[in-house]
């Protein structure tokens, strides 16, 4: 339902993990690996100025036509941990297992190849998600998978990343630039955005679900320029999965920011686009 356990795992490795060599970072000793990072940093930064500079002569002050955004993760979070809630719930229907153990069995679970189908989420995701839960917590009680599945639809089970989206995403729609949510999902994202009340900040709306299609198969970051009508080389897409967003997202053609590396908030999004907040 929440895919806590692999983004749990993402982002311990973005601490611990130097995304340049992709060896770990010293953090005693001469200090030469940091003086390093930091050259590189600086002559990174230029690159990505140089490249935005260059996009900008192209296309004017607004560096690209469209904005891609991934949902779980750098739209929205969960507000409890996975475990947690799984737990909770699960208590008066005979779940057991402490939330470590839970959240252990969950990745498992959710790393097992999915056989009935090509895609984890078809439709609703029902078979999928009934696998991960009783995998996860020991209990097939058909009450339990429901009531579960039903309160990841609620807006008390998510909230927004950035507090500030919707004042940004109205900028961005206003300087002419076109948004649309890009996600691994089943067909409960849209009742989500809509309980959010965030549904109407986006001119589209791209669900693997309906899709046929997970990141990183360029076929949903296709479809997401399709729907709005923008050509692959004019879109940027934002996302926190290097390999589902960034490498997916290129593949088809658009530019790629990693959220929570290359960006940290979607003003940070909005300015290097050239939209002003």
């Amino acid at each position: 339902m929440a895919t806590a356990g692999t983004k749990l795992t993402r982002v311990l490795s973005r601490f611990f993990i130097n995304n340049v060599n992709n060896k770990p970072l010293r953090v005693m000793g001469s200090g030469s690996s940091f003086n390093g990072l930091a050259k590189y940093s600086t002559s990174a930064s230029t690159a990505v100025k140089d490249y935005e500079d260059y996009r900008k002569s192209l296309y004017g002050d607004i560096s690209h036509r469209a904005l891609l955004v991934d949902a779980v993760g750098t739209l929205v979070v969960p507000s409890q941990p996975m475990a947690q809630i799984y737990r909770q719930i699960g208590e008066k229907y005979g779940v057991e297992y402490s939330e470590d153990e839970i959240l252990n069995r969950y990745r498992w679970a959710y790393g097992q190849p999915w056989g009935r189908s090509r895609l984890r989420y078809v439709n609703d995701g029902r078979p999928f998600w009934q696998f991960i839960v009783s995998s996860s917590t020991g209990c097939s009680d058909a009450r339990y998978f429901e009531e579960l599945y039903s309160y990841y639809t609620t807006k008390k089970a998510w909230h927004l990343c950035d507090p500030d989206a919707e004042k940004v995403f109205e900028a961005i729609r206003k300087a002419g630039v076109k948004l649309a949510v890009v996600s691994n999902f089943d067909t409960r994202l849209r009742p989500l955005l809509r309980a959010l009340n965030c549904d109407h900040w986006f001119d589209a709306v791209a669900v693997s679900a309906e899709v046929a299609a997970e990141k990183p198969n360029p076929t949903i970051f296709l479809k997401a320029c399709e729907l709005l009508e923008v050509k692959p080389e004019d879109v940027v897409h934002v996302g926190d999965d290097r390999r589902n967003d960034i490498w997916g997202a290129r593949d088809a053609g658009c530019d790629a920011w990693l959220w929570g590396s290359d960006v940290h908030s979607f003003e940070e999004v909005a300015q290097r686009i050239g939209v002003p907040v």
